[in-house]
């Protein structure tokens, strides 16, 4: 081991304009300047991390600073040459802006370019993420940006050129360079695993490609840590997920099947087995996102070769999430999709992350009892319909009698009439039919289910809702004792604890109308599920009608009361009823004493 082993991606970092990969347009650009002698004093090269700006850089100055140069293939040998690969700063200095970004580094740099080049033609200096300078560091830089010495060339980088200030920008020459595209990452990749010797197989490479986002760098580097597995057996897909963290396909397809079949019992365990392996749940998460939208691109793209070049999917495992997809509207996969971000969301920002991931899942085998936009739709059309034929059951309002409004007139105007004795009529209340009175054995179970779910509905937080929901059965709900059943010991221990079983009690009480209830938590093998079900009692009519009689009786007497009292003291009291207000009119708005 006499050498010292170069990284990948270093090793093959590029030497010349033509082994710049996906960068056609600048190379092009570039290339023709060089020809025709018409070089800038500054340039400005933005785009994402590993696409090839600081090897262009480099390139662009071993072209100019050759001594056969300027020339599009600098020899590599000469001195000029030489210093570049070996990155001594000599003609061609680096810095880099994140460590060097206060005016005073600028103002060295800037004292500096005075000295002429020792071994080329040019004095180059390339400053790395230039956008991590300072404004005052940018605002020394703008005169000898715009006017520098003739021999002198700047070469900036940045991956956010936003936040370089607009006056930096119009002085460079900007080029944007753009992601790489899978397929020239793919080759890349074999001919350098040709080189290196490396047993991986194309869909191992095309996993590789499709998860450096676009940077060829981030491609070499995992090819790098990945190659000492190929010693003794050729990678495959799973080695390259395994090394990323990722869930393997397989998973998460098994995942999407207990979503499809709204199988929680079998989602919450599974999901368990992955979180004991070491996978976060944000990542979870984050994977069985990237899940649903590779299948809404198979949805909506019949083009195989398109569908393997946009999304992780490859001729292997299609068919199968082809016929997933099936199973699932548009709709229904975007709102999915917009569930999985929520819950990253919370996840992130949760103490209990794993607790969170749980009640995701739970709420995705739900995901069926969701109001999706067509359902709606279907609804808002049925109704319309039913407006259309007439076909409309309204529900009368009862009239509400009005007592007399008694206007008090002022001291001036000494009028007296004689109010009428209203005429009190019991009114008749309706005891409220939302909640069932009883249940019969043969309607038990409907009525039990919509009761519980009127219940459910009162509870505010929408975990916990999405909790009993989908896991729990009620089993017997009177005005005195709420029993539910669950199907595994873990939910059961999970309904006991305080927040969840305190939910399920401030709901009760609120629907039923009481102030305590007791909250039975059971396992489903432990009761019998055909037992009645009996619903509070509802208030009888005849009680409601003796209440309503009396507080008329006492409504009135007060009435009198207080008529006798104003009598009494001579306060002119005027009925505005219908009838007085007749009379009225008649004597020409003039009352009679």
């Amino acid at each position: 081991m006499d050498n010292k082993y170069v990284p990948l991606y270093r090793k093959y970092r590029p030497q010349t304009f033509h082994d710049l990969i996906g960068q056609e347009n600048i190379v092009h650009a570039l290339s023709k300047a060089i020809e025709l002698d018409r070089i800038a004093h500054a340039y400005l090269l933005c785009g994402p991390r590993g696409t090839g700006k600081t090897s262009s850089a480099r390139i662009l100055a071993k072209s100019l600073n050759c001594k056969e140069g300027p020339t599009l293939t600098p020899c590599g040998k000469c001195p000029a040459c030489l210093d570049i690969l070996n990155s001594v700063p000599v003609d061609v200095v680096e810095i880099d802006a994140a460590s060097n970004r206060s005016v005073e580094d600028t103002q060295a740099i800037l004292e500096k370019i005075q000295y002429v080049p020792v071994n080329g033609k040019y004095k180059i200096y390339i400053i790395d993420e230039v956008h991590m300078l300072s404004t005052t560091a940018f605002n020394a830089l703008l005169k000898t940006l715009e006017e520098p010495p003739e021999n002198v060339i700047f070469i900036l980088a940045t991956t956010e050129p936003h936040k370089v200030l607009d006056t930096i920008i119009s002085r460079c020459q900007r080029f944007d360079y753009r992601r790489i595209t899978t397929e020239d990452i793919v080759k890349r990749l074999e001919f350098i695993s040709e080189k290196e010797n490396i047993n991986i197989s194309k869909e191992a490479l095309y996993t590789i490609a499709k998860n450096s986002q676009g940077g060829m760098r981030d491609s070499l580097s995992l090819l790098d840590q990945i190659s000492v597995l190929g010693a003794s057996k050729q990678i495959d897909v799973n080695d390259v997920n395994e090394i990323l963290g990722r869930i393997s396909y397989e998973t998460l397809s098994k995942i999407t099947d207990y979503i499809i079949q709204s199988d929680s019992s079998n989602a919450v365990p599974l999901i368990d087995s992955i979180y004991a392996k070491g996978n976060e749940p944000v990542q979870i998460v984050s994977n069985l996102t990237q899940y649903f939208r590779d299948m809404m691109i198979v949805k909506n793209c019949s083009d195989k070769e398109l569908v393997y070049s946009l999304t992780q999917v490859n001729e292997v495992n299609y068919e199968n999430i082809k016929a997933q997809a099936d199973k699932f509207s548009v709709s229904e996969i975007i709102q999915i999709i917009d569930k999985l971000a929520y819950y990253s969301i919370q996840i992130k920002d949760a103490s209990n992350r794993f607790l969170w991931l749980e009640l995701c899942i739970v709420d995705l085998t739900n995901y069926k009892n969701l109001p999706s936009v067509e359902n709606l739709l279907k609804r808002i059309e049925k109704l319309e319909a039913q407006l259309a034929s007439g076909n409309i059951k309204v529900t009368s309002t009862p009239q509400v009698s009005v007592a007399p409004q008694m206007v008090v007139k002022n001291d001036v105007e000494k009028v007296q009439t004689n109010v009428p004795k209203p005429e009190v009529k019991p009114q008749v209340v309706q005891a409220p039919q939302s909640k069932p009175a009883s249940l019969a054995p043969s309607a038990g179970n409907s009525d039990l289910h919509n009761l519980w779910v009127s219940i459910l509905q009162s509870i505010d937080s929408p975990p916990n809702k999405a909790f009993y929901t989908s896991l729990a059965r009620p089993v017997e709900i009177t005005d005195k004792k709420v029993v539910v059943a669950f199907t595994k010991e873990m939910f059961i221990k999970q309904a006991k604890e305080g927040s969840k079983k305190q939910a399920l009690f401030d709901a009760v009480c609120r629907y039923l109308n009481v102030s305590n209830i007791e909250i039975e938590i059971v396992t489903s093998d432990s009761i019998d599920l055909s037992k009645k079900v009996v619903a509070p009692p509802p208030v009888k009519k005849q009680e409601i009608e003796t209440d309503i009689r009396k507080q008329d009786e006492e409504e009135y007497q007060n009435f009198v009361e207080a008529k006798k009292e104003e009598q009494n003291q001579q306060v002119k009291v005027v009925d505005s009823s219908s009838q007085a207000a007749m009379v009225k009119e008649l004597f020409d708005g003039k009352y009679i004493d």
